[in-house]
Order: C-alpha cells, then structure tokens, then sequence
C-alpha cells in the first residue's frame, strides 16, 4: 500500500464506471453516518456532508440513540433509519449499506461508500478528498488522516496495538488504523462482511480487505471530531476499543488457523 499523493499507485480491484455521454462520470457516493446521541452535532454534519462532490445521498443511521438524533438528522435534510436499540457501530454500517444498495439503481453503478463519524460537524465536508482515489480506482478504500485533536487524552496504546496487529497480518502499516473516517466500494464493504463487533470494526476491515489484495490508502483530511478525553468515561471509552480491537484481531488469526469468517 503506498500514500494517496504517489504517482505510481496500485491498480484497484473493483472496476470503476466508464463516462456517460456527457463525458462525466456516472458514478454517485452515499454518505452513511452511524450516530448514537448526536443531536447536538449531527445537523451540522448533516449539511456539511450533503456539500461533498459526487455525494447525492446522506443516510443517518440512529443507534439507538436516547435523544433527537433522528428527528434532528431528518431535519437537516438526511434519510434516516432507526435501530429500535443500541446495536453497535458495524451494525448501523452495516444496516446503512443495505439501505443504501436498496437505493441504488440497475441502470447505474453502485454508489460508493463514504462512511463518516457523526460529530465531524461543519468539517465533514473535508471527508472529499477520500473520494478521488476510489472513484479513480487507485484506491479500493480510502482512510482519513487527521490532524492532531485537542483535548484528546489517549496515549496511543490503542492505536499502537491496532497498527502492529494490521502490519503482522497484512505487511502494511497505517498510521491511524482507527480512523472511522473511510470511502470504499460497494465490492470492496461486501468482502470485508460480516464486520467485526463494536470498536474493532476498523481493523478488522482494514485486515480483511488488504489480505484479500483490495488496495487500501491513507488520504489527510483536516477534520475535527469529540475526542475521548482522560477522564472515566474516555478511559472507559479506550479500555473498550482495546478490547474489541483484540477480539477483531485474534479472531482473524484464528481465521488463519481453521478458515471461515468469524466476527
């Protein structure tokens, strides 16, 4: 895998779309943002989101949230769905796929997949340049770089963890394994299926897909989102992501070991 910038990029898996008649590309991007108790800031992502080139569909996915998200996300102008409770982010991804691909036409090409974090705010709109190397096929998925966040009170024993496990299975090392912030085509979302549980959903996407030769890149992107903080509850929040990202990572090991695709 090699940075987005290079002159000298892989060639994708998934064919991309040829020019229509116009001479302009045929292909479209969904936007899907899981979100659980966003209300506060998700209209303005939702707005923010809905300014992206090529984007001509945002979905919010309510995990189940316990205030206005939905009706505040539909406000801005979003599709909404709703889990009836809370289901965990590989599931509202996974629920917002599908509904995007239910959307999607026979006459046209799948829309690419933009998934984003719901407290991006007015700095979604930064997610476009993830888009160029997919809807190039430079690229069969792409994943933000963001810039250092303020407040932020982790000591990187996540993200380290995560890196060294992906770069052990994969020969690749990311910088930022975690980041949520990820264009991918619609071949390339349904080999990294079923995705792992709750906050390993990253890694283990990122392993899947690069084993199996999908072309991943690393594009920066200057987004600011809620950081986890030193606090209980972000120490909460990272013992929890440290956990996960373990059971993605051993249970593809063991995938090694027997075959088959566990969570």
């Amino acid at each position: 895998m090699v940075p987005a910038e290079s002159t000298d990029l892989p060639v994708a898996k998934t064919p991309r779309p040829q020019p229509g008649p116009n001479g302009r590309t045929r292909q479209r991007v969904a936007v899907i943002i899981p979100a659980k108790d966003e209300a506060r800031r998700i209209a303005a992502t939702v707005r923010s989101a809905r300014a992206i080139p090529y984007v001509d569909l945002v979905l919010v996915v309510d995990d189940g949230s316990d205030d206005d998200t939905q009706h505040v996300a539909r406000e801005a102008g979003a599709v909404v769905v709703r889990h009836s409770h809370n289901r965990g982010k590989a599931a509202a991804m996974e629920t917002g796929a599908s509904i995007v691909a239910m959307r999607d036409s026979a006459d046209r090409p799948p829309r690419l997949l933009l998934f984003i974090d719901g407290d991006l705010g007015e700095t979604a709109v930064n997610t476009a340049p993830l888009i160029p190397p997919v809807l190039k096929g430079a690229a069969d998925m792409s994943i933000a770089l963001l810039p250092p966040q303020p407040g932020a009170g982790g000591h990187g024993i996540v993200v380290g963890a995560a890196r060294r496990a992906i770069a052990s299975l994969t020969g690749w090392t990311p910088t930022q394994p975690l980041s949520g912030q990820r264009c991918l085509t619609r071949e390339a979302f349904e080999a990294a299926t079923p995705l792992a549980h709750g906050w390993g959903v990253e890694t283990g996407m990122t392993i899947d897909l690069v084993r199996r030769g999908y072309v991943a890149v690393e594009v920066p992107c200057d987004l600011r989102h809620r950081p986890s903080k030193k606090d209980l509850r972000g120490t909460l929040h990272r013992a929890a992501q440290y956990r996960d990202v373990l059971f993605a990572v051993n249970a593809r090991k063991m995938r090694s070991v027997l075959g088959g695709r566990p969570r």
